[in-house]
């Protein structure tokens, strides 16, 4: 079977792409290097089963042509910064929601049906209750790149309602891990890194959320897309329990050697505009399907700082 794995070339896109290879898939990579990197792909563009095109998701014609001889998508490619859209508010409607319906029209065209798509826990807003369900609603996203999640996700319902497609929904916790390329670890190392004195951290570090390690998730979404098969399929995608930025900030100065760094907090309940203090997803549907996680929250985030450290070169 021949995947098209749209933002293959970013963090967990890369993961996806190994697991995809390790199952029997042959896969077509789509990413504008953007944000993903060939780097993170390297060791696979010398597979035969791999092809990687660099394009953007935003040009429909591009999306035909990639589409052709395919017969699943998992279209991961979105905008990784949710910050980014504070300064350019338009980033997640042309990243996100009108690539997403630029990939489910060329699937209609091409007569593709299976769609897995990468959502976040974010789509909820910051009143759900924890941990949230996949039922809780109404979601009321307050950041536009959770606002274009949604967006997509109505899009992809719609198109297996009109179209018979089916579809995969996973809404994920924070995903960290090695090749990490963003997010608050990524930023507390390159920070320390910059200055071992001292370590700035956005809010009052009391934000709490899930955090799931990289390959726990990829393995997730193939065990699910393996076993369930109803036209519409979502599923959170997470840990058992939380870590805060301030236990995050901890581990990193341990876990660096900077342990003369002072940690100062910039105050307030959450790092910037649209943040959501805190998160944790109910996974007990994931649990069902027979798949749990390696990694709970502390020791993902532990494990990610090491593999990090190593790959910044610090």
């Amino acid at each position: 079977m021949r995947a098209l794995v749209t933002g293959g070339a970013g963090f967990i896109g890369s993961h996806l792409v190994d697991e995809l290879i390790e199952s029997g898939y042959a896969v077509r990579i789509i990413d504008n290097l953007s944000s993903g990197s060939l780097d993170l792909i390297q060791h696979q563009l010398s597979n035969p089963k791999v092809e990687f095109i660099e394009g953007d998701l935003t040009s429909i014609e591009v999306v035909m042509k990639v589409m052709e001889d395919v017969e699943c998508v998992f279209h991961l490619a979105a905008n990784p910064d949710i910050r980014l859209g504070t300064q350019i508010t338009d980033t997640d409607l042309k990243q996100g929601t009108i690539a997403t319906y630029n990939i489910l029209e060329s699937m209609r065209v091409n007569e593709v049906k299976k769609i897995i798509f990468a959502s976040s826990s974010v789509v909820y807003g910051e009143d759900a209750p924890m941990p949230t369900p996949e039922n809780h609603g109404p979601c009321l996203p307050i950041s536009l790149y959770g606002a274009s999640k949604l967006a997509s996700e109505g899009l992809i319902t719609s198109w297996v309602g009109t179209f018979g497609f089916q579809a995969w929904i996973f809404r994920f916790a924070n995903i960290i891990g090695e090749r990490g390329t963003h997010g608050v670890i990524f930023d507390f190392i390159h920070k320390l890194k910059r200055d071992n004195t001292r370590l700035e951290v956005l809010g009052n570090g009391l934000q709490e959320k899930s955090y799931m390690e990289v390959k726990d998730c990829v393995k997730s979404i193939m065990h699910i897309f393996s076993t369930i098969d109803a036209p519409i399929n979502l599923y959170n995608l997470g840990s058992h329990d939380t870590c805060s930025v301030r236990r995050i900030a901890e581990i990193v100065v341990e876990e660096t050697g900077c342990s003369n760094a002072s940690i100062e907090y910039t105050g307030g309940d959450r790092g910037w505009a649209g943040d959501i203090p805190r998160a944790m997803l109910s996974i007990e549907k994931m649990l069902s399907t027979g798949y749990d996680v390696n990694y709970n929250s502390e020791t993902a985030v532990r494990h990610t700082v090491r593999c990090l450290i190593e790959e910044i070169g610090m």
